[in-house]
């Protein structure tokens, strides 16, 4: 009888992620914001009714590929291929600084003498390399600005900022590990990317194929979901890229066929009702703050704040040197601040290795939930200050 227990979780996830979510909009908050805190609310850190399961986990997953399946999906591929320079100029640096200030942050608070000290140090930094793209994806389709040029630099920075995370984590945890090659990562890496592009022309010809006989048909969307679902699998699997790479470039395949609207729209209807707000609540259930101390408080409050603030000078300054004026340049490194599921899978790294204490898991937590809230705040309001510019910085 306790499996029936997952119903009842689902219930209440789904209520007070909905009801949390209006409040927010009321607020003039984005609905993501209200929809983490509902999470927080009813997880252990306060009412504890919300265990969070195996299953929760597994249905929250599912959610972040629709998420960025979808973002694929409605994204301009030419303004995609305009702005891949820019991109990857804006992720290498949204990386770099990030990598140093969080180095350079355990260095202070606990020194790093000898190797095992300077690898514990370097860890923390690459922690903070990562981007949580769904968050900001999320809160720019609320707004209406996912398909702007700025929204189009943001996610395909981040898409490259999680490659490069990966890789630089790989390096990382090869320095004391002789297993890791990481001259194998990049190499798959490669592989994936020269991949998807044979397997996307065979794919986007076959589904031109049958939306030109079967427009506006169920099975668009089935396949699609499955293409999705199929390339987040063998990028796990057969290449050791993250799943939500995979999602976003069968979206990305998809994206030019004439109803990549209408499977947009279908996908949409269940990450709205299900998927999204699991997703959303599951990163507040991850949080437990009873065991936090006073040392942890305050590493806590410096990881925060400089892991936000590396994000911005780093994507920001790259930013306005590649021609964006202040504000646009601002929206991209806040857009880019925001920390989720792959922080998540770095940290989880990282204790598995031996490279990170449980402790510090506490602090990743936090920043996730910290940059996750503030993230789609501050995007709003420096949208309402700054209108976005329609024509395309080039370095």
């Amino acid at each position: 009888m306790e499996d029936y227990k997952i119903f009842l979780d689902l219930a209440i996830i789904l209520v007070t992620a909905k009801y949390f979510g209006i409040f927010a909009r009321r607020l003039n908050a984005p609905q993501v914001a209200g929809e983490i805190v509902a999470g927080l609310v009813i997880g252990p850190s306060v009412l504890g009714v919300v265990q969070n399961s195996d299953f929760i986990v597994q249905i929250a997953e599912i959610g972040v590929l629709l998420l960025m399946f979808s973002a694929g999906l409605t994204t301009d591929l030419k303004k995609l291929v305009k702005t891949g320079p820019v991109a990857f100029l804006v992720a290498c640096c949204g990386v770099f600084v990030p990598l140093v200030g969080g180095t350079s942050l355990y260095r202070v608070f606990y020194g790093a003498a000898g190797s095992e000290g300077f690898y514990r140090a370097l860890f923390i930094g690459c922690i903070m390399t990562a981007t949580s793209v769904s968050i900001t994806v999320q809160a720019l389709r609320e707004m209406g600005h996912l398909q702007g040029m700025v929204g189009t630099t943001i996610l395909s920075a981040a898409i490259i900022d999680d490659v490069i995370g990966i890789i630089v984590l790989t390096f990382v945890i090869g320095l004391k590990s002789d297993d890791v090659k990481p001259s194998g990562v990049i190499i798959q890496t490669v592989l994936f990317f020269l991949f998807t592009v044979v397997v996307g022309v065979i794919f986007y010809r076959i589904f031109k194929f049958i939306d030109e006989r079967h427009p506006h048909t169920h099975r668009l969307s089935i396949l699609g979901l499955a293409l999705c679902f199929a390339l987040a699998y063998i990028a796990e699997t057969f290449f050791g890229i993250a799943d939500i790479t995979g999602a976003f470039a069968a979206g990305i395949i998809l994206c030019s066929i004439k109803d990549s609207d209408y499977i947009a729209e279908k996908i949409d209807i269940n990450s709205y009702m299900l998927f999204g707000p699991v997703f959303f609540a599951s990163i507040g259930l991850k949080t437990d703050i009873s065991d936090i101390d006073a040392s942890i408080i305050w590493f806590s409050i410096a990881f925060i704040v400089v892991a936000l603030v590396t994000k911005i000078v780093g994507c920001g300054l790259i930013s306005r040197v590649c021609r964006f004026d202040m504000g646009d340049s601002l929206k991209i490194g806040v857009g880019m601040m925001a920390r989720g599921e792959v922080a998540l899978i770095i940290a989880q790294k990282g204790l598995a290795v031996g490279m990170m204490e449980p402790v510090y898991f506490t602090s990743v937590i936090l920043l996730i939930i910290v940059s996750s809230i503030a993230t789609p705040l501050i995007l709003k309001s420096l949208y309402a200050g700054f209108p976005e510019r329609e024509d395309t910085p080039s370095c």
